[in-house]
């Protein structure tokens, strides 16, 4: 009895969903190595055509223009490195903070989300939506993320604030504003040196955080 070999491919000649979802993060790996390498104005369709092993044809099919390969491209990537954050479940506060702001710092830092932050805010006036994305994947899992630990320790009476979102927003800047613009600079620190300015970050939080909530028992 002879079996008809299986292809990967529709009767049709048509890739199959599995081909078509290879060759999209093909493009979209090929298009962010290029726009890394050259910005946006010096990036063309044809040299991500070409980075990516297919026609300009293939890469149109997708995105219309230029910016829609950006737009798409860009927020891809971002998500693609919005990794988890880890569960913290010790009591202490202090611990959890320096849990959540490790992961968080060394986000701000990474080479390629910096790039990634240049072009953003080089092309943010061009690109309104893309500025609310980029806001949108990487401060708020993170700003959820800390209010979430606040929370748990205003509920056990540990923690008083008057606002938590707003003592959220100050964490997340303390932990990675100056390291981040920094490393738009092209100034890099040592781990060592990054983790003391964490811990400092972290005193200084809880200083005035159980500060304001001794004044207010």
């Amino acid at each position: 009895m002879t079996t008809t070999p299986k292809t990967s491919r529709t009767r049709t000649g048509r890739p199959t969903q599995a081909e078509a979802a290879q060759l999209s993060e093909r493009m979209r790996e090929a298009a962010l190595g290029v726009f890394l390498d050259r910005g946006f104005d010096r990036t063309t369709m044809e040299a991500v055509a070409k980075a990516a092993g297919v026609t300009k044809r293939t890469v149109y099919a997708r995105y219309p223009d230029k910016n829609a390969l950006f737009a798409g491209v860009v927020t891809w990537a971002l998500s693609r490195w919005n990794e988890p954050l880890p569960d913290v479940a010790t009591d202490d506060l202090e611990q959890g903070l320096l849990a959540l702001g490790r992961p968080m710092l060394a986000r701000a830092v990474d080479p390629d989300i910096v790039k990634l932050n240049r072009i953003a805010m080089a092309e943010a006036e061009r690109f309104p939506e893309f500025a609310r994305n980029t806001q949108s994947l990487t401060w708020s899992p993170r700003m959820q993320a800390v209010m979430e630990l606040l929370e748990r320790h205003m509920n056990a009476g540990t923690l008083r604030i008057d606002d938590v979102e707003c003592a959220a927003e100050d964490f997340l800047a303390l932990v990675t504003l100056m390291p981040a613009r920094l490393a738009m600079f092209g100034i890099t620190r040592s781990p060592e040196r990054e983790e003391a300015h964490l811990r400092h970050a972290v005193s200084l939080f809880l200083h005035g955080a159980l500060s304001r909530g001794a004044d207010q028992s």
